[in-house]
């Protein structure tokens, strides 16, 4: 060929690879394992450049691993449960199945001429029946370990779609799907005992060594240990059959600042009286509209509701405080009752500033005025002084206040100092079709009755009998199916309902891992598999799931391995974690008649003098680069540039630009770019002439390979793939300019063909073949650095001329030092500068520098 052709180099080596089982995983008990797995996409129909850099990453490490002598896992799955594929099936008929499975296939042919080394035998989509099955199996077994339980709780519920929302998916108050304002709701819903394992999840972070900081101290956060007191408050007159309310507090030391006690509206004394009064009823009828989620919470109006009950002070019982019913306490986290602190909690401030409650301060600053009556101070211990006299304490500092509070509430028996978790256990139950049957079946005379395994997996039905289910009308079509919901009791045979919940499609994104080392199990994982691949040596993916998917995974983990499913080793199932930048690109926007933006994808631009430009001359306006989003349409199509450029520039483009933790921006002249300096490299190797040996050259040549050898493994190594490309320009450019002989220049090109192959494998293994390597690249060893040839027989030495540098000299390392002066002396640099003058004085520092004083 002329030129590289991507169109015809690419797809004949992934059919070689394809033909050589290259990357199709077994278990070699004489091979070291390494199980490399990206975060698996959701079928959504496109991949876009971001999905490109985040599986090349893996994709580099996976061969990288191969060719040093590892036995590598690199599987390929679809997270495929969940409401988008509903929202279709609602937005244009059809079945979610259908749309699913489609997408799947449209992304796979997307995804293969990009030549991943990925064994696509494992693939598997978690809304394949085999898979939810074994979910299904897992389930059981946690049920019978009593890892999941089922209670009643408050939810945020959906009153349109009718079904329970995450927190997640509460968007400003309102359901992702239906608009709808979310309210507050209390169902029997499903749980996962997560929080019996908060300590072990805190704790296990500090031996996570190879994950980044800021993922642990994310998750660290959301566990959210802390070290307060319980206590109760006396009512002083019983109502309701309630004497005391209790609260738990992590600030005890502003006990003298409270003004009020407040109850959720779901508290059992706040349903004990609305029970009785109407009005109370209304109130927290009103109340419940509102979401679950902190920041439903912090925006919306505080609102209370007077009880006119009173409590006494703990610390001065003739202290009496007033009762309130909040709109912003929830009853699932601590006790479902607060005492309020208007000088140091904002909430409480609102509120109090709205129901004209007193505002007391605890606090004054450490510096400044004592703060004006009625203001907010915030309660930071090591910026402020407690005023307010607790166990006959005069003044102490924040901390040691708490502390002493605590000290006195436990020798008064009026309170306990505790430790408690902010992380709650994880509701699973989601009202909605498009997940994984939870099974279970409720009958009439035995109550709630598990699934006999013999009958998994319960499986979702394709359509109602006679028609197609309808995902147009609001709700569960689980409730609503003619047939599916009857069953005989797996216990007494009688007719019996199932459950038609499905679980939270986190759930079945908790334990892939665990299944790709065995896909074709009849069990959750076949244990011998399961010994030999986890962990997984390097997970990589976004860092908008450092907090619930890795949380839910890492407890899953543990589950598993108490059911016997997972190995001891892997409690925590991911020993390295990577995070990666996201790819961005500029958007590009026109206004509509009405004055609305409208979006236009960048094939659609033409940029000229850095204006852009559509096909009918229309300027469009350029909005700096942004992540790639489908509604914005700033994504660039990976099938396109493979296309234009071929599957190699895509990868090396995404690879190059920067550290790959951090954002990328995707620009049409850096993918040319990126084209055209591999069709360069591809013409080194095509058209490598027939030159003598060139002994000081070869050897020159031979010195910077073994260089490039150890900066390039280093960069792979350490996740520094950028560091690596710039090595590889670099490399490059050498071996351009070299005057080598032939087969110097061969071996060096041999080298750098190598050494790209996990970043451009097919541009790689046409170089090798080329060049006479023996079978594929992607079976070849990795080369090693030579450490005598990385050791420097010459140094570049600086020349000052009266402090100025001047030139610089290349000499053996062990010249003498009369010899260096002499070489000095006679340089064109020194020369021109002393102008025929004696310098006074020479002064050789060896291996560092040479200073002439004229």
């Amino acid at each position: 060929m002329s030129r590289y052709s991507a169109a015809e180099i690419e797809p004949k080596w992934q059919k070689a690879w394809d033909d050589a089982q290259v990357f199709k995983a077994r278990r070699d008990g004489d091979k070291p394992k390494y199980y490399v797995l990206e975060m698996f996409p959701y079928p959504s129909g496109r991949i876009h450049i971001g999905h490109v850099r985040n599986y090349t990453m893996g994709d580099v490490v996976a061969r990288y691993k191969l060719s040093t002598g590892h036995n590598v896992l690199h599987p390929m799955g679809f997270d495929a449960f969940g409401m988008p594929a509903e929202n279709a099936a609602m937005a244009n008929g059809g079945h979610p199945k259908d749309w699913t499975y489609s997408n799947i296939d449209t992304m796979v042919e997307q995804m293969k001429p990009l030549g991943f080394g990925l064994d696509w035998s494992r693939m598997f989509a978690t809304c394949d029946p085999e898979y939810y099955g074994q979910q299904q199996a897992l389930f059981l077994d946690f049920l019978e370990k009593g890892l999941v339980y089922r209670k009643n709780a408050v939810v945020n519920w959906d009153p349109v779609d009718m079904t329970v929302l995450a927190n997640e998916q509460v968007e400003d108050g309102r359901g992702w799907r239906s608009g709808a304002l979310v309210e507050r709701k209390e169902l029997t819903q499903w749980f996962f005992k997560i929080s019996d394992f908060s300590e072990d999840l805190l704790s296990a972070l500090d031996g996570l060594d190879n994950w980044p900081a800021k993922v642990k101290t994310m998750q660290a956060n959301w566990i959210g240990k802390s070290r307060g007191l319980q206590f109760a408050w006396d009512l002083t007159a019983p109502a309701e059959g309630f004497e005391q309310i209790e609260v738990y507090t992590t600030r005890p030391d502003t006990l003298m600042g409270a003004s009020f006690v407040g109850i959720s509206p779901d508290h059992p004394l706040a349903k004990a009286l609305e029970a009785k009064d109407p009005k109370v009823a209304a109130f927290c009828t009103e109340a419940r509209k509102g979401g679950t989620t902190e920041e439903a919470i912090e925006t919306a109006e505080k609102l209370g509701f007077d009880t006119g009950l009173t409590v006494s002070h703990p610390l001065d019982p003739e202290w009496k405080l007033p009762v309130w019913i909040a709109n912003f306490i929830l009853m699932d986290y601590g006790t479902g009752a607060i005492f309020g602190v208007p000088a140091h909690d904002e909430r409480d401030h609102e509120f109090a500033s709205k129901y004209d409650l007193p505002i007391t301060p605890v606090f004054e600053p450490v510096e400044g005025d004592y703060p004006e009556k009625g203001a907010y101070v915030p309660p930071k211990p090591e910026k402020v002084r407690f005023i307010r006299k607790v166990a006959g304490e005069e003044i102490m500092t924040g901390n040691e206040a708490i502390d002493a509070t605590v000290a006195y509430a436990e020798e008064k028996g009026i309170g306990q100092g505790v430790t408690k978790f902010r992380l709650r256990d994880w509701g699973l139950s989601r009202q909605r079709y498009w997940g994984c049957p939870i099974p279970v079946v409720h009958c009439d005379d035995c109550g709630v009755v598990p699934e006999k395994k013999e009958n998994l997996p319960i499986q979702l039905p394709y359509d109602e009998g006679d028609k197609p289910i309808d995902f147009a009308v609001p709700g569960n079509p689980l409730d609503r199916h003619p047939t599916w919901r009857n069953c005989a009791c797996p216990a007494c045979g009688k007719p019996a309902l199932r459950e038609t919940d499905t679980m939270d499609t986190f759930v079945d994104s908790s334990w892939y891992f665990a299944r790709f080392t065995s896909p074709r199990a009849e069990t959750p994982v076949d244990m011998a598999e399961a010994e030999y691949w986890m962990n997984v040596d390097q997970y990589i993916g976004g860092i908008e799931h450092a907090i619930l998917h890795l949380l839910y995974s890492r407890f899953f983990a543990r589950a598993m391995q108490i059911c016997g499913h997972l190995p001891a080793k892997s409690s925590e199932p991911f020993d390295a974690l990577f995070t990666q930048g996201m790819v961005t690109h500029a958007i590009y926007q026109t206004k509509s008649a009405d004055g609305r933006p409208v979006y236009h994808y960048p094939e659609d631009v033409e940029l000229r003098d850095g204006k852009g430009f559509l096909k009918d001359g229309t300027e469009v306006q350029i909005i700096p680069s942004a992540k790639m989003s489908k509604s914005k349409k700033n994504v660039v199509d990976p099938v396109a540039i493979i296309g234009q450029y071929g599957a190699d520039t895509a990868r090396w483009f995404v690879l190059s630009d920067s550290p790959p933790e951090r954002d990328v921006e995707w620009t049409a002249s850096g993918a040319e770019a990126a084209s055209k300096h591999l069709a360069r490299v591809w013409r080194m190797a095509a058209e490598l002439g027939d030159a003598p040996a060139n002994a000081s050259e070869d050897e020159a040549l031979l010195r910077e390979m073994h260089k490039a050898i150890r900066d390039v493994t280093l960069g792979v190594e350490s996740f520094g793939f950028n560091a690596s490309i710039a090595k590889l320009y670099g490399f490059t450019n050498t071996i351009s300019k070299s005057k080598a002989g032939s087969e110097a220049k061969r071996t060096a090109l041999k080298v750098l063909a190598q050494l790209m192959s996990p970043m451009t494998p097919h541009l790689a293994e046409e170089m090798w073949q080329i060049l006479g390597g023996e079978g594929l690249i992607a079976q070849a060893p990795w080369p090693v650095a030579d450490e005598a040839m990385l050791v420097e027989d010459t140094v570049t030495l600086p020349i000052q001329v009266n402090g100025k540098r001047r030139g610089e000299l290349t000499v053996p390392k062990d010249m003498p030092k009369d010899e260096v002066e002499k070489l000095a002396l006679a340089s064109d640099a020194v020369q021109r500068t002393l102008d025929g003058a004696q310098p006074k004085k020479i002064i050789v520092v060896p291996g560092r520098i040479v200073n002439v004083v004229a």
